[in-house]
């Protein structure tokens, strides 16, 4: 039998009323004990539970996120596509609230969501904005030290895109060099709690779920070069583009 503080879970947040939810939710643990709030989360849609975790981040911490096991967060994390959150920020934040509340826990958390089918693409989508950096850690090992957004993957050019997706064609294909070389930098030097830290543990603890996040990402640099190359055809041909003459007389 479904517990009445899960029907009323989902129709505060079909209310818009997240705190709320999640105040319901704490509510168990308060009068139960956590374990009793880790059973009745198994209850929880994965929806409703990701709508609840995305309102909080270290800097707001929820009792759901101090006791929501690996299995529970990966089937609500790969939800996060919903959200269209193009910088993923927000998606970051929650995470982190979650991975690094336990260090000892924190790699059994991402091997759960790489586990889980969309998992690859969510722990991508986790880098956000920081997918250049990723694929220069995959290629040397090492982070950059002159990083800049604003150089991110998605103002590059196609040549330089080609030439990157070479590069990590043939770090693929040359005996595991990606997941097999040893570690150039320690944890501790990238302890940051943060996406730096995520990174070296994917790649020296999870070497085989880093490597297919290399893939998502060498497949999304892909899909971008074809989207430039299609324009770039479009905007060749002869009329696309209207004159000057043409938009005046058609206002």
């Amino acid at each position: 039998m479904t517990h009445p503080v899960v029907v009323r879970t989902s129709q505060l947040i079909l209310a818009g009323d997240l705190k709320g939810a999640e105040t319901a939710l704490a509510s168990i643990a308060e009068t139960e004990g956590d374990d009793a709030l880790v059973t009745v989360l198994n209850d929880v849609p994965p929806k409703d539970l990701l709508a609840i975790m995305r309102g909080f981040d270290g800097s707001k911490q929820s009792v759901v996120n101090l006791v929501v096991t690996p299995d529970q967060f990966a089937r609500a994390v790969v939800l996060e596509s919903r959200y269209r959150d193009e910088t993923h920020a927000a998606l970051r934040g929650m995470m982190n609230a979650v991975l690094y509340r336990d260090d000892e826990l924190t790699v059994e958390y991402l091997e759960a969501i790489g586990e889980m089918d969309g998992g690859y693409e969510v722990l991508a989508n986790y880098f956000g904005e920081r997918d250049d950096e990723l694929l220069a850690f995959a290629m040397s090992g090492e982070f950059s030290e002159d990083y800049n957004a604003e150089r991110g993957l998605e103002s590059r050019s196609i040549s330089w895109l080609n030439e990157k997706i070479h590069e990590i064609d043939e770090a693929l294909h040359e005996g595991d060099s990606i997941t097999a070389s040893r570690p150039k930098v320690t944890r501790s030097e990238t302890s940051d709690h943060d996406w730096m830290e995520t990174a070296w543990l994917l790649r020296y603890e999870l070497s085989d779920i880093f490597e297919q996040i290399v893939i998502t990402l060498r497949d999304r640099l892909a899909h971008r070069v074809e989207d430039l190359e299609e324009t770039a055809v479009i905007e060749s041909r002869p009329g696309t583009v209207a004159s000057a003459d043409e938009e005046e007389s058609a206002l």
